[in-house]
């Protein structure tokens, strides 16, 4: 690719990158918010927990299983009156943030989950042997016991509403997506689909790397 190809198109990537930074950093801060949350709820919900309520866990996980049952382009195309009705549009980064928004969520809610549950029975009954609140005992027990597996956790949903935002360019979500269908495959240009797929493997490899490193730093086993 020559010098003047590149340089007509990296205007056009770095808005697109922007784009994805816009509406990824949005959903993966919802989630974050509610996400983790709704997943420490799951666990201690569940029989034989502290806050043990069948209605509550059994709703929760309903309707956590609805939402991943859904691939994201369908999920994408049933929130359309949803996002209308929060963006007041349908297309653009803020629109498609909705969707990722709710497909992030029961998505690191049921990470969550599962990484408390590889925390060792013991030491929650330890925990409550000595008299700790439940509050007492999710912040000190669970969430430093589970943290590595949190952020984990956190990096795989990074990762996916990555592959998601890119889904949601068919429709006009923008973002790297939106590039490569517009520019790439209706234009049939080879390299903007090239560099697209090159910058998308360099973003997930620092990602999963960066994920990696401070999961090890956060195991103190």
């Amino acid at each position: 690719m020559s010098l003047d190809r590149f340089t007509t198109i990296l205007p056009d990537l770095i808005k697109a990158l922007g784009e994805t930074a816009f509406m990824v950093g949005i959903s993966l801060a919802f989630a974050i918010l509610i996400g983790i949350p709704l997943g420490i709820l799951l666990f201690i919900t569940d029989r034989g927990l502290f806050f043990q309520n069948v209605v509550i866990r059994s709703t929760l996980d309903f309707a956590i299983n609805i939402v991943r049952s859904l691939p994201f382009i369908i999920l994408l195309v049933a929130l359309i009156p949803l996002t209308q009705l929060i963006t007041k549009t349908t297309i653009g980064p803020a629109a498609a943030s909705v969707s990722l928004s709710v497909a992030a969520i029961p998505f690191l809610a049921r990470l969550v989950e599962t990484s408390l549950r590889e925390i060792p029975p013991g030491l929650i009954e330890a925990a409550e042997a000595c008299g700790a609140k439940p509050l007492r005992i999710i912040i000190s027990v669970l969430l430093p016991e589970a943290l590595p597996g949190i952020i984990q956790g956190l990096t795989l949903t990074l990762i996916s509403l990555i592959g998601f935002s890119a889904m949601a360019g068919i429709v006009g979500g923008g973002g790297i997506g939106d590039l490569a269908i517009r520019f790439g495959y209706y234009r049939y240009d080879n390299v903007v689909m090239i560099m697209t797929i090159v910058v998308l493997v360099v973003i997930i490899q620092v990602i999963q790397a960066l994920g990696n490193r401070f999961a090890r730093v956060a195991d103190k086993r």
